[in-house]
């Protein structure tokens, strides 16, 4: 019974490390890649992290900001950038909660 509240502790420690990285990060909007993709448009010379993992399946995945929100989207295929995009790859992209 001493390990269920050491692991009520700890998952509660989560979810905290969880809140303050989404107060740290400001709000994430998950979207298709299609709109992502009319984001990226408007937004002109952008940056934008990309990255392409995942299990079972790869999938590539992006995120950018615009007027100060996070966009983030996933695709089966690579999406287009805008001529001014700047891309940095990374290993990873880690969306809170």
């Amino acid at each position: 019974m001493a390990n269920s509240g050491a692991a009520g502790a700890s998952a509660a420690a989560a979810a905290g490390a969880i809140a303050e990285a989404t107060k740290a990060s400001g709000a994430i909007v998950k979207m298709t890649p299609q709109e992502f993709q009319k984001i990226l448009n408007r937004a002109g010379d952008s940056l934008v992290v990309t990255g392409y993992y995942g299990w079972p399946s790869k999938k590539h995945h992006y995120l950018t900001s615009y007027r100060g929100i996070f966009f983030y989207t996933k695709s089966d295929r690579p999406l287009v950038m805008p001529s001014g995009a700047e891309q940095v790859a990374v290993e990873k992209i880690w969306i809170p909660g």
